[in-house]
């Protein structure tokens, strides 16, 4: 699967999620500086949202110091259900629920094993259509036609 990773600092935790996805397969399209600069973090949420959006990856993940404002940035995207994620049990509702498409994390709460966690429970759960949870998207829907 190819996947668009952003992040707004380059810190270990992205190296680690980085190599970790080669090693499951995946192809990753990096947006973000390299070691030791920065980015506007609406900036890298901006062009992996678009990614996702434009098919140019099926999935997108996104990091910051709280994953709060990649998350926010994200979601202003029309098709995107970017979800901050803390803990794999998370991660798999976003998906099974909510039909994540975009995974955002803490730089600062995730150490290698929880990152490590939420991605296998984020790959392995997809959405099971159902009838409570496909309304709530059809709302989610009308709501991105509202700000296009």
């Amino acid at each position: 699967m190819k996947i668009s990773l952003g992040a707004d600092e380059r810190l270990h935790v992205v190296d680690v999620v980085i190599d970790q996805l080669k090693q499951d397969g995946h192809e990753v399209q990096y947006h973000g500086p390299e070691s030791g600069a920065t980015q506007p973090w609406p900036e890298v949420a901006r062009l992996v949202a678009q990614d996702v959006v434009e098919g140019r990856s099926q999935e997108g993940i996104l990091f910051c110091w709280t994953g709060t404002g990649v998350s926010i940035a994200a979601n202003k995207v029309p098709g995107i259900r970017a979800a901050l994620c803390a803990d794999g049990e998370t991660a798999r509702g976003a998906r099974l629920w909510n039909n994540a498409n975009v995974l955002c994390m803490s730089m600062r709460l995730s150490s290698e094993v929880v990152a490590k966690e939420i991605l296998e429970k984020w790959f392995a759960t997809s959405y099971k259509p159902n009838k409570t949870d496909d309304a709530c998207l059809i709302l989610i829907d009308e709501l991105d036609q509202q700000r296009q």
